[in-house]
């Protein structure tokens, strides 16, 4: 007997303070036919808030990947991102640094923050689409639920 067995949708968080950009981004996950489900935090504390779950996201669900953006209020992407990487439950999250310069690169790789991938904006469809569907492919290969 073979069960078929399905991915569900990915869990992505955008965190993104400009809402023209993160339109845009939900646009090219819409036009690219990536499966997933998109919660949208405009600012670092929302962001930290709704990845461990707490107050009012304390039922949001668990990002499979984090869009992060690092020109943010409140908290910047930065600090966002060490939080992420020095919490033992969300550290293996896949983080996408969403930037508007490349020199960002180079920051984050001094400061010793690991990332997954960076895109600069405006995002390339075709090169943004390549990491959503690369990531999806790695999360593939641990998250497979039975058909029902």
């Amino acid at each position: 007997m073979t069960r078929d067995a399905v991915g569900r949708p990915m869990e992505i968080l955008l965190v993104e303070d400009d809402l023209e950009d993160a339109g845009l981004t939900i646009e090219a996950l819409k036009e690219g036919e990536v499966p997933c489900r998109i919660s949208l935090v405009c600012d670092g504390e929302e962001a930290m808030e709704f990845a461990r779950r707490q107050g009012r996201y304390r039922s949001a669900p668990r990002p499979d990947v984090v869009l992060l953006d690092l020109n943010l209020p409140k908290k910047d992407g930065r600090e966002v991102l060490t939080e992420l990487k020095a919490d033992d439950d969300l550290q293996r999250v896949p983080v996408v640094v969403l930037t508007a310069s490349a020199a960002h690169r180079e920051v984050l790789q001094d400061e010793g923050l690991h990332v997954e991938d960076y895109l600069i904006k405006p995002v390339d469809l075709t090169q943004f689409l390549r990491v959503i569907k690369s990531l999806r492919k790695f999360l593939l290969a641990d998250v497979i639920l039975p058909r029902a």
